[in-house]
Formats: C-alpha cells, structure tokens, sequence
C-alpha cells in the first residue's frame, strides 16, 4: 500500500502538476535564475536559465514513467512469448531459444543499452525500444521455470487429451495460470526501466533537451551541485520515490500471490 501511494501520489502530480502551475516548463526568466525552493510561484526553485524546476519536474516525469511502462509492456510480452514457448515445448526448441536467451544476459544490460543508443536517433521511442529489447529476458526466465513445472499438470494433460492445439494450451491454459509471476516481474520491470532511463538520459545518450527527463535533469544539474543542489536533489528524490514505490508494489505483489506464504 506505501507504494501504491508513492506511485499515485507521483503519477496524479506529473498529470495534474503542470496545469496547476503559472509556469511552463520551457518558460525562460533570465531575471529568476538560480531561484532557490520556494521562492515565490517557484516551489521547486529555478535552473540557469529561469525555467521552473517543479514544471520541468512534472513533464519529465510523465516522459520517464511513461518510458518505464511502455516498455515494462513490450518487454513483458516478449518475455513472456519466448518462456511460455520455450517451457511448453521443450526439447530443441527450448535449448535455442533459451542460449539465446543466455546470449543476451551474458552482456550487461547497461552497456547493452548505451551501445545500442549510440547508434540510433535519442528520443522518448526509440529509448523505449532499447530498453524493451534489453529487459525481457529475465522474465522469460521466470516464466519458462514456471511452465516447465505447470505441462505435466492433470489440467494440461486433460487439454492434450481433447485434442487442443498447442496454441490454445500455451495462452488460454498455461498463460493464466503463469500471470502471478508475471505481474510481480512487471512491476519489478518499471522500476528498472525508469532506472536504465535515467542512466542513458544522464550520460547525454537518452532524451535530449529542452524535452526534460529525470535523468536530463541530473546530466544538467552536475555542474551546480555546490552553487543550487536542489536541481539534482528534486530530480534524484523523484527517481528514488518512484523506483522504491515499484519495487514496494512488487514485493506486496509477490507476498500476495505467493500461496506458500498464505499458508504460513
């Protein structure tokens, strides 16, 4: 429930925030720069060229958390894909998709991340893409572990007795029965996405101003950290906030759909 409220709290102030604001976020006050918090309107205070912190704050969020969610959707559907495939299957089908798999962890995500970066156009799409094609391989692990435990089952067996096609076990049968772990691997994979944003974003590789984005903002902020902190302490407490109200969702999730520990 904390984190549902951290992350409510942060998604109705990026919707909300900037209409409830007199600023915009590319609103240049070269008379206002370097306004500490709270200095008038500016309750977040102002960055070297007089644009309000706290509308850039909200913009940016609603760029870095709808990164992280769009891409927690594409990396759980290909995830998914690929476990159930490889889990139901087996045999050699299994063993390729699963060294392919491997192939891909064996690198570092991040590194991963900024190499294909460096080779595309930044942008809020395009950073989605790559941080998908880096991030779905985890949960095609958890959820081939868990079909593999599931095909033997009296229900999978019934299925292949009627004559169901393969297609119709794997997404009608095994795919509800598959949806615990994927939620909590879900949830798990926003807080990361947001994570990996914020890094590529901050090396200069991610979103490109005068669009904001939390990492952005810190990549702007790193030459005042003494003369203004509070342009990277704002953007660096919205990172923290969200990725720690996300993992909180999937650690209450995990506890939640865990049967075992119902029993406990």
């Amino acid at each position: 429930m904390t984190g549902v409220a951290i992350v409510g709290t942060l998604l109705v102030a990026c919707i909300f925030g900037p209409h409830l604001l007199p600023y915009d976020q590319l609103q240049i006050d070269v008379r206002n720069r370097f306004a500490p918090p709270f200095t008038g309107w500016h309750i977040f205070g102002t960055d070297p060229l007089g644009r309000d912190t706290a509308a850039r704050l909200f913009m940016a969020g609603r760029v870095s958390l709808m990164v992280g969610v769009c891409a927690m959707v594409m990396s759980v559907m290909l995830g998914s894909t690929v476990g159930i495939v490889a889990g139901y299957l087996g045999g050699r089908i299994r063993t390729v998709l699963m060294r392919f798999v491997d192939a891909f962890l064996s690198f570092p995500s991040i590194f991963l991340l900024l190499a294909l970066a460096a080779f595309v156009k930044p942008g809020p799409y395009m950073i989605t893409l790559i941080i998908a094609a880096t991030s779905w391989m985890e949960i095609s692990r958890i959820v081939e572990a868990e079909v593999r435990s599931l095909r033997e089952r009296d229900f999978i067996v019934a299925a292949k007795s009627l004559g169901l096609p393969s297609r119709w076990i794997m997404f009608r049968e095994i795919l509800p029965n598959v949806a615990g772990p994927i939620i909590v691997a879900a949830t798990l994979t926003v807080a990361r996405a947001i994570l990996l944003e914020a890094y590529v974003s901050f090396l200069g590789y991610g979103i490109q101003p005068p669009l904001p984005s939390w990492g952005n903002m810190l990549n702007g902020a790193q030459q005042y950290l003494q003369s203004a902190p509070w342009l990277a302490i704002v953007p660096g407490l919205a990172i923290t906030l969200a990725v720690t109200g996300f993992n909180f969702i999937g650690d209450g999730l995990r506890d939640a759909l865990d049967a075992r520990s119902q029993e406990r």
